[in-house]
């Protein structure tokens, strides 16, 4: 598995496809919530295994902190580390661009998963787009 920032059109319209599958198709978000006001400001990021675009997540610097988003696997490559790749190459990016802190907002189903990678919860439990979310931090 291979993690790349997003280069050129081609790669955002696959990270954009792997998004709605997982998110709009899977989650029942609505497209117009999903593909938001923030994709040209936002850095992306495109998992590939082989050749083959499996997981997408984005970056963005808000009020000077790191924030991630749209972190999302294909279904059937869960659970084989590939969205621990993302993050750490995402993660990797955020030190290099200098932020020291990240922030994301975790479907709550995925505590787990963050609280593993060393994300702590900073927030109540809210909804976005109808489903559970908690803010989470780490120090990078």
């Amino acid at each position: 598995m291979e993690v790349k920032i997003v280069s050129n059109d081609n790669q955002l319209q696959e990270a954009f496809s792997i998004r709605k599958k997982v998110f709009v198709e899977e989650q029942h978000v609505p497209v117009e919530e999903e593909i938001d006001q923030y994709e040209d400001e936002a850095v992306h990021f495109l998992l590939y295994d082989q050749d083959l675009p499996i997981g997408a997540g984005r970056f963005r610097s808000v009020d000077g902190i790191g924030k991630v988003e749209r972190i999302c696997v294909l279904e059937n490559h869960r659970k084989t580390g590939s969205g621990k790749a993302i993050m750490d190459k995402i993660e990797e990016y955020g030190k290099r661009e200098g932020f020291n802190k990240l922030k994301l907002n975790a479907q709550t189903h995925a505590i787990p998963f963050y609280s593993k990678l060393g994300y702590e919860i900073i927030s109540e439990e809210f909804l976005d787009a109808g489903i559970p979310h908690r803010t989470m931090s780490k120090q990078i």
